[in-house]
């Protein structure tokens, strides 16, 4: 309530009044979390909007200092504004409106601002009107999907100074921009020859086979091969149109692929295989066979690091997705809505993925904001920041190829905040897309680019038994790639080079976030929990966000190893 005094600036018996009539209609009514919620959403924004509409008598009223600063700073605002659009007389000089011995700092008036100032609609230019679809939506906070069992009040953190970091430390990961567009058909090449080369061996090891075959070469007897999935036009692959393109080492020829005498399939462009079958004629190879990929061990802590992190109790990490307004407003209400459930939910962990300031949004492809694209992304950034510090929860800021202020090439780095004070660096993780992150000693595979939607509509499957959103998981995970299609979508900038030394899993996460337009799910995939939040925004209405409690220090019963996602939740805005 007194949150709701200050972003509302009322006095406490104002909203005692106000409150009292609202609890009184709706036949007492508890002073609770949620109807605190209700009563702000239904009584004191709409009360916002008429003040907002009155400023005649906004003018009449007594002012205090703080009243007056504010509108010094208000007025100093829209001079500077107006100055942007004119060209100043020659010696004219502004008179400062801050004393030399009391100069007021910016970034002291950012500081104490609420995060619903800082995106309020009076913020943009052009002014935004609110989504009415947004904010008149239904059921808020409600589950629609769930993993293992929590109740109720577990739902929280502990605000525990949880390690955050980065899994292969910062010399070896990507964490800065790069030169690109610079890459050669020859080095793309190499890399996908290397790609077919190494997880061939894997295979071949594992499974003991002790050669691989020339795919095109006719012979009458069943051989081994192995090879890279692709389709023999531009067109969706369907099981007619399958090609297997061998290596450097096994002749590196394209063949048609027979795969009717294989009982179950999934496949995908890109996809490295080994396969069982015969090639009697030299143009088509007959499968009959398909080896089932193996993916890398998980994280052990003992082995790896020898250290125990000091956390013991559970950790709750929380994610959400952008974009961060619905698609007929630029309005950051659904942003607003969700520092508001950072403060009250307080997660020891916040992951925040892409994109903030989006590139499809209608009014953006338009051309119809006039504000810089960074000025706008910043303000998101100070808002997360400045209005979950209280919390002491830590931030991880993921880029998308949505975000229209930032690189599009992936591997995405990371975003650059050089004007972050000591000591919100120490609470914000700055993550290049795709990345593996160290929480606690639990380790999380993160991408922002929808993997998901590109291989749902390439793969191809028959007689699996299981649903796609689990297939195309598992095939994350045994091709080792945060992002294994080839050739990727036209929307994916691919930079070879760096997607070979920054997009490969260095190993199994223990828990995989890959938000997606696709609808939300949280399961287990061969012991990795996979995780789609969906995104905040829905169109005009809103969407999910994910939030997951975690045993920092995996532990091990009877030899075998226990995930330590104890459970998992995605919650409407």
């Amino acid at each position: 309530m007194l949150e709701q005094c200050l972003c509302h600036r009322l006095k406490g018996d104002e909203i005692v009044f106000e409150w009292f009539a609202f609890s009184s209609s709706k036949k007492q009514r508890p002073l609770t979390l949620d109807n605190l919620e209700q009563f702000e959403h239904e009584i004191l924004n709409k009360k916002k909007k008429s003040k907002g509409s009155s400023k005649g008598s906004q003018m009449n009223r007594t002012r205090d200092i703080n009243s007056i600063q504010e509108l010094i700073k208000a007025e100093e605002e829209e001079e500077n504004l107006l100055d942007s659009y004119s060209t100043p007389a020659k010696g004219s000089q502004k008179r400062a409106l801050t004393t030399p011995e009391h100069p007021q700092s910016k970034r002291g008036v950012a500081r104490h601002a609420s995060p619903s100032l800082m995106l309020s609609p009076a913020s943009f230019s052009p002014s935004v009107t609110p989504s009415q679809k947004y904010s008149t939506r239904g059921g808020r906070g409600e589950v629609v999907s769930s993993f293992g069992v929590v109740q109720g009040p577990r739902w929280s953190g502990k605000g525990q100074s949880v390690r955050v970091e980065l899994f292969e430390g910062k010399e070896d990961s990507l964490t800065s921009s790069y030169k690109y567009m610079f890459q050669r058909l020859r080095d793309i090449k190499d890399v996908l020859t290397g790609k077919i080369e190494e997880l061939g061996e894997e295979l071949r090891t594992h499974f003991n086979i002790e050669e691989f075959s020339p795919v095109s070469l006719p012979v009458q007897d069943i051989i081994t091969v192995l090879g890279q999935v692709c389709c023999d036009s531009n067109g969706k692959l369907n099981a007619q149109s399958v090609l297997l393109e061998a290596g450097q080492e096994q002749g590196g020829r394209q063949v048609p692929l027979d795969l009717s005498e294989l009982k179950e399939f999934s496949l995908f462009p890109g996809q490295v295989v080994v396969m069982e079958g015969m090639n009697t004629s030299g143009e088509k190879f007959v499968a009959t066979k398909l080896y089932e990929a193996i993916s890398l061990p998980f994280y052990s802590a003992v082995e790896v690091k020898q250290e125990v992190d000091e956390v013991s109790e559970p950790v709750m990490v929380m994610m959400s997705c952008g974009p961060y307004t619905p698609s007929d407003s630029l309005s950051y209400d659904p942003l607003i809505d969700l520092i508001s459930i950072i403060n009250k939910d307080q997660p020891d962990v916040c992951i925040l993925f892409g994109p903030f300031v989006d590139s499809k949004h209608e009014q953006i492809e338009k051309n119809q904001v006039t504000e810089q694209f960074e000025t706008i992304f910043k303000r998101c950034v100070d808002s997360l920041v400045e209005g979950t510090k209280g919390t002491g929860c830590r931030l991880v800021f993921v880029p998308s190829q949505r975000d229209i202020h930032h690189h599009y090439i992936y591997p995405q780095p990371p975003f650059s905040l050089p004007n972050l004070s000591k000591e919100d660096t120490m609470r914000v993780t700055l993550a290049p897309d795709p990345c593996t992150l160290l929480i606690g000693n639990v380790t999380f595979g993160l991408t922002s680019t929808d993997i998901l939607f590109h291989m749902g509509a390439e793969e191809i499957s028959s007689g699996t038994g299981t649903e796609r959103f689990s297939r195309i998981m598992k095939h994350m995970l045994t091709q080792r790639s945060y992002y294994p299609l080839y050739p990727p979508a036209e929307e994916v900038n691919m930079d070879y080079e760096k997607f070979q030394q920054f997009g490969q899993m260095p190993l199994t996460p223990d828990i995989l976030i890959a938000p997606s337009e696709l609808r939300y799910f949280i399961k287990d995939v061969s012991g990795c929990v996979c995780v789609n939040p969906a995104r905040l925004t829905k169109g005009q209405v809103g969407g999910t966000y994910g939030r997951l409690l975690v045993q920092p220090n995996p532990v091990m019963v009877e030899g075998k190893r226990v995930s330590p996602c104890i459970a998992g939740q995605v919650v409407k805005i």
